[in-house]
This record gives C-alpha cells, sequence and structure tokens, in this order.
C-alpha cells in the first residue's frame, strides 16, 4: 500500500473527516486528504510539534517505551496520531467528527493501516 492508499483507508472510517500522512523530522505533509476544511499542511507542521514534544518528555524522563498513539479530544472532533514503526519518522494522522465516529473502530484502523503499509 502507498501513502494515498493509507489515506483513503483512514478516510473510510466512520465519522472521518481528514486523513494524512506525515513525516515528523522535516513536518512535510506527505499525503492527505479530506473533507474538513482543515488546511492539512498547518495541521501537519503542527501535529509535528506535538509528537516531537512527546518524544523529548520521554526520553527526558528516562522512559524506554513507545508511543502507541496520541489522542487529542476537542468539542466537536477527535484527533489521533499514530507513528510508524516501521517507516521511521513518519505519523498517520487523522481527525474524526466526535459525533459521528467510534474511537475504538478508529484506532483499530489506525493500527490496521499501519499493517498495510509494512506488508
Amino acid at each position: 500500500m502507498n501513502y494515498e492508499g493509507a489515506v483513503s483507508e483512514l478516510l473510510n472510517v466512520d465519522g472521518a473527516l481528514a486523513a494524512a500522512v506525515v513525516d515528523f523530522a522535516s513536518g512535510m505533509l506527505l499525503a492527505g486528504n479530506g473533507t474538513s476544511g482543515i488546511d492539512l499542511e498547518i495541521a501537519a507542521a503542527g501535529n509535528t510539534e506535538v509528537m516531537r514534544a512527546k518524544m523529548k518528555t520521554m526520553q527526558m524522563l528516562g522512559l524506554k517505551d513507545s508511543i502507541e498513539d496520541i489522542l487529542i479530544t476537542l468539542g466537536k472532533q477527535y484527533h489521533l496520531l499514530r507513528p510508524l514503526a516501521k517507516h521511521e519518522g513518519l505519523f498517520l494522522y487523522t481527525v474524526l467528527d466526535r459525533s459521528k465516529s467510534n474511537l475504538a473502530l478508529a484506532r483499530r484502523a489506525l493500527i490496521d493501516t499501519e499493517h498495510h503499509l509494512d506488508a
């Protein structure tokens, strides 16, 4: 699966508004699409800072662990970030309409998409 395929897969999740593959070394959007009106270039750059901050904090705390995903809960949306274990420096990003989505199924879709990218 390519990055555009990953984005398409994530957009099939109930309540999905936008999805992207992001390089957090550079903050660049590698692939993205959606209907939410979110500027994915800005979202990629901003969420890169979230990812870097969490990784730096884990390092300062001496945590020898990895991030599975990061959930940001807004009043009307969920924003999910999932680093790709086998694609170092990349993460999946999806925006969900909170009233139309199932968070457990969305997290599962991120895992499945990651596995499809690894195949």
